[in-house]
Formats: C-alpha cells, structure tokens, sequence
C-alpha cells in the first residue's frame, strides 16, 4: 500500500508539472497572438507641425567692433548669394555631409575669432568628441577664414552666450540667436539668416493636438491646462519665454508648471520618461532631435 501510494504520488506529481509547462507555453503563444515576429518599433516622440512663433535668427556681435559687424553683414550676403548658406544648410536638413570644425586654444597674441557658443541646440551647433558641427559651425569656419583669423569656440551654457560677448570676453555670439531688445543690451546684431519658429513635441501616441489647424487652436488647448501640466523648454531660450510668459514678446504665458532644461535634447528624453508633459523648442532642433531619438525606437 505505501508502495502504491508512493508511486500515485510520483504520476500526481509529474501531471501538474506538465500542465503547468503547458499552461506557461499556452500564455506565451496567446500574448504572441497578432504580433509580427519583426514588426517595427513606433516612434517614441512626435512634433506638432504647426508653428508658435515667427522669429528670425541672427548673430550677436561685440559693440566695441563695429568693423567686424559691417565683416559679418556683409559676408552673410555673400553666402547667400553665392550659395555656400544653402550648401551647408544642405549638409544639415539635407543629402549633404557636415563637416567636422576645430577650435584652436585661445591665445591673446594670436589675430583670433573667437565664437561664443552653446553647442547644444542641434542642427546649428553640436559636438561630437572634441570636434564642433552645425550650421552656425561651419559658417563661422568659413567666417574666420574670410577674414584671415585662427577660429577659437567658446562652449557655454546659452544664456551665457549674449553676456560674454556683452563682456568682451568674445567677439561674436553664433547660436542660433533669436533677435529680441533684451540680447540688444548686450549684443548688435548682424542681419538675419535663418527663419525660424517654436513648436510642440509630445508622445508618439499622444492625440491631444492632433486635430489643431493653427496656432490658435494650439494655444486653446494650451491654455485650458493648470499647473498639473508640465511644459519643458531649453533655459534663455524663446520656448521660454513662451511657455512664461513676456511682455517684450508679447506671450502671455500659461498656466502650467514650467521646467527648465540645458538642451532640448534632455527635456524631450523626459517626456519620453514621463517627466514632463511637452516640450516647445525651436523647429530645427525639435526635428533634429526627435529623429535622432526615434531612429533608436
């Protein structure tokens, strides 16, 4: 008897082993059911493709060189007219290929053009390794060499960029500056260059302005939100102002909770990590980066 029930034991034993494998194995293939075994990933972030604002970018110059502002004006009509602005934009929001920009060090002995930056807002300014691209990059590349100058880039915090050259601590200011009176306290600024714009980027799955035709509507939505709303946007920077609210803009502002960020890139990394609800950033960067980052969904 103890054998017997020893060995009905053991079969009892071994039957539920086998249902649950064959439980187990019936989950996974119902969880399998409908998926494509390569399927795509979906992208994790989206822009809203309607633009905020309507701004022109240009670069700040010293106010003690007003030779080097009539060298810059007019070097950036030559560009234009003779193509090299669009070559390079092509490199960026084209077929094109950048090409990589060396800083010398500083040297006060040396006949230097020395660039504040903020090579973090992609595709005007940006690094890969100890090497600087972008537009405004390789426009002042082609700046300094026009002029026959050793082309020396200061990288710094944005809302530094105005204030060094303010401070004579650099000749000119290239990154992707907006025109506004508060910069012209520190800076004169040379003609515009380059249209540009804020827009919304929010969660690839994210409907909530999907049916928005224009800025009002945006703005509609917008303001319907209350301080439970997280809006990102990279500091010192029109998206800003924007999203604050200013009266020498003229944007009255929300009434969400803003967050600050150095760079574009880390606020919209935390939408993706549900830090923050949207980000507003200029246009350019805004396609830059969501495209870098969706590339890796």
């Amino acid at each position: 008897m103890k054998l017997f029930k020893k060995s009905t034991a053991l079969i009892m034993t071994f039957c539920i082993i086998v249902a649950a494998f064959a439980g187990c194995g019936k989950n996974k293939d119902d969880a399998d059911k409908g998926k494509k075994p390569n399927a795509p990933k979906s992208a994790k972030v989206k822009v809203i493709d309607i633009k905020l604002t309507q701004e022109e970018y240009a670069f700040g110059v010293d106010k003690n060189q007003p030779e080097l502002l009539k060298q810059v004006n007019d070097f950036i009509a030559e560009i234009k007219e003779n193509g090299v602005f669009d070559e390079i934009c092509n490199k960026y929001f084209g077929d094109g290929t950048p090409t990589a920009v060396e800083s010398a060090q500083l040297d006060k002995s040396k006949d230097q053009l020395v660039v504040a930056t903020n090579a973090a807002f992609e595709p005007f300014e940006f690094k890969k390794g100890d090497k600087y691209y972008g537009i405004d990059m390789e426009i002042a590349a082609a700046l300094a060499k026009k002029l026959g100058k050793e082309l020396v880039i200061q990288n710094m915090k944005f809302d530094s960029v105005c204030l060094s050259v303010g401070q004579h601590q650099c000749d000119i200011a290239m990154a992707g500056l907006t025109v506004n009176e508060k910069r012209k306290e520190y800076v004169q600024f040379s003609s515009a260059y380059y249209q540009a714009s804020q827009k919304l980027v929010v969660k690839a799955d994210d409907t909530t302005f999907d049916k928005c035709k224009t800025v009002e509507d945006v703005e509609k939505i917008l303001n319907s939100f209350d301080n439970t709303t997280k809006i990102g946007y990279q500091t010192g920077t029109t998206g800003e102002f924007y999203v604050k609210g200013n009266k020498e803009w003229e944007f009255d502002g929300f009434k969400v909770t803003p967050k600050n960020y150095d760079n574009g890139s880390l606020a919209i990394q935390d939408v993706i990590n549900n830090n923050i609800d949207f980000v507003i950033i200029d246009e350019a960067p805004a396609d830059h980066i969501v495209k870098s980052i969706n590339s890796l969904a």
